[in-house]
């Protein structure tokens, strides 16, 4: 395997991490910066379109969601030249509330199906695809009251994450 190709896997792996970050810390500005500009993203049934689309569609769907936490595990990359495709299994987590307002988990096992170019000597998404291979819906677990967990800094959103003050060089966009 080449040097080249080695560093576009990592570029990539660096990118998909990108994107679990800013989802979860609803950094808007960032996640934009993943994808190219005639990029899509196909979150079927919930969007599907282009990704411009997608970042405009997913804060009003991610308010309603207390905490996300995507996690991603293996990571299968073949690349081409400026083109790569990769398969990468992950896990979200998802806490929200149901229609009675009691918290509930939704954690979904699946996998993004994604295309990726590299224009201008940049990797970003060319096309992102979700396929669910499995779900568990259920009563929420937290326990945020625990002796255990007590004092425990809790992530948040971009400014106000504990990660927004503890960083020098990992920062949040500008843009959100």
């Amino acid at each position: 395997m080449s040097l080249e190709t080695l560093l576009a896997k990592d570029a990539i792996r660096d990118l998909v991490l990108r994107y679990c970050r800013a989802i979860d810390r609803r950094d808007y500005g960032a996640l934009a910066a993943l994808y190219h500009e005639d990029a899509t993203d196909d979150h079927s049934p919930m969007y599907c379109g282009s990704a411009a689309g997608y970042l405009e569609w997913l804060p009003s769907m991610l308010e309603t969601m207390t905490v996300t936490s995507h996690m991603v595990q293996n990571h299968l990359i073949e690349v081409d030249g400026q083109r790569a495709e990769g398969e990468v299994v992950m896990v979200s987590y998802h806490l929200t509330q149901d229609e009675n307002g009691n918290d509930i988990e939704i954690i979904i096992g699946g996998r993004y199906l994604d295309k990726y170019e590299c224009r201008d000597g940049v990797w970003r998404f060319s096309h992102r695809k979700i396929v669910m291979d499995w779900n568990q819906i259920q009563e929420s677990t937290c326990q945020w009251d625990s002796p255990m967990v007590e004092g425990t800094p809790v992530g948040s959103r971009c400014e106000q994450d504990p990660a927004h003050t503890f960083f020098d060089l990992l920062r949040f966009s500008r843009s959100h």
